[in-house]
């Protein structure tokens, strides 16, 4: 089955070297975006030396791949931070997946990381292989998607039937959404038109002395120069015409309509919340939302949902439960659906015991 198999370990400096050889992205299939690694190698938290990826070449050809991201973690033994890897994304070709490739990569992922490995979730096909492995859930949570018009897929994915009739409930998607943003704007409580919104594309000092505090006990290690990395718009390429593109990427990142917008959320020209969300085609994609004040929530939930209207998506992704609950109350959603989700750490990192907070923004890399 295999010809040629051979197994690299990307670094950053590895990876710095194929972007400018175009080494992954000549094939019909990539393992992220141009734009996704050039964002990884701008990423001063990461070494030269640290890895970034281990993928499977067959002949030349791509056939698995594991997405690492080196991170530091707040601790509450040490007075630095400590360094752990985010396992990401795990692929193996549909060709291989009965075969041990996939469980060969991962452990040589275990390997260069000394098993630092943290996963935020994983996808539900593989729970059997976690369930063996010597990992501990950290956390487990619910994930949200509310779907403010009535997506196809699902109604395909749940009565099969209806995919003859696929090309009638797209017009019924759209109407549906547009239904639901003129209702939800019509909910759209007063105060947000005492609201004002500064658009930024780095953080400047004002909005870092306001979240700062809000983000000291993350899971992860928080400075302003991480999140302006974090939320840099130049990981996301915006493709008009993606069917001449040589390229599909396993990491999103590229899409016909695929944006961030982090929003400085204001009263009485002082910030009094902090957003940052991506959308990408028709779906919004929390990655911050943060608010001091209790009595500033409402409002700003408000602004969330002032953009979602005008962004004219169709369905919001939070891990935020508090979140949820506070649209769920005053706005309309056609459908809520919740899964739940856990994280996980190698017990090599001995975090039984710890009291370790777990937010949304934490290991988000989308």
């Amino acid at each position: 089955m295999f010809d040629n198999l051979r197994i690299e370990h990307i670094t950053k400096a590895m990876l710095r070297d194929a972007l400018e050889d175009n080494t992954f992205w000549n094939k019909a299939i990539a393992p992220f975006p141009k734009s996704k690694a050039l964002w990884l190698i701008a990423n001063d938290r990461i070494e030269e030396n640290e890895y970034c990826a281990v993928i499977g070449f067959n002949n030349d050809e791509m056939v698995s791949f594991l997405f690492l991201f080196p991170d530091l973690m707040n601790s509450e033994e040490a007075s630095v931070p400590k360094k752990v890897y985010w396992m990401i994304l795990w692929w193996v070709d549909k060709k291989y997946e009965d075969t041990i490739l996939g469980s060969y990569v991962f452990n040589e992922a275990l390997r260069v990381t000394d098993k630092q490995v943290l996963i935020k979730s994983y996808a539900e096909k593989v729970n059997s292989f976690y369930e063996k492995q010597p990992f501990d859930t950290i956390t487990s949570r619910l994930r949200y998607t509310l779907f403010f018009g009535v997506d196809p897929s699902i109604i395909i994915g749940r009565w099969s039937i209806m995919n003859t009739f696929k090309f009638f409930l797209y017009p019924i998607e759209g109407l549906t959404a547009a239904l639901s943003r003129i209702l939800n704007k019509y909910k759209l409580p007063d105060v947000v038109k005492t609201l004002e919104y500064d658009y930024i594309s780095a953080l400047d000092n004002e909005v870092w002395e306001y979240i700062a505090p809000l983000c000291q006990d993350d899971l992860i290690y928080k400075t302003k120069s991480y999140i302006d990395w974090q939320l840099n718009p130049m990981q996301y390429n915006c493709i008009p015409i993606p069917q001449k593109q040589k390229y599909t990427s396993l990491l999103a990142g590229s899409s016909q309509r695929i944006k961030i917008q982090t929003v400085k959320i204001k009263q009485n020209n002082k910030i009094i919340g902090f957003l940052s969300y991506i959308v990408n085609h028709k779906e919004l994609n929390i990655k911050y939302f943060l608010v001091k004040e209790e009595c500033h929530y409402e409002a700003c939930v408000a602004a969330l949902m002032e953009h979602f209207i005008i962004e004219k998506t169709n369905f919001i992704f939070t891990d935020d439960t508090k979140l949820y609950e506070a649209i769920n109350k005053q706005y309309f959603a056609i459908f809520v659906y919740k899964k739940r989700k856990k994280g996980l750490a190698h017990r090599e990192m001995k975090l039984e015991g710890s009291k370790l907070n777990f937010f949304n923004r934490d290991g988000h890399f989308y």
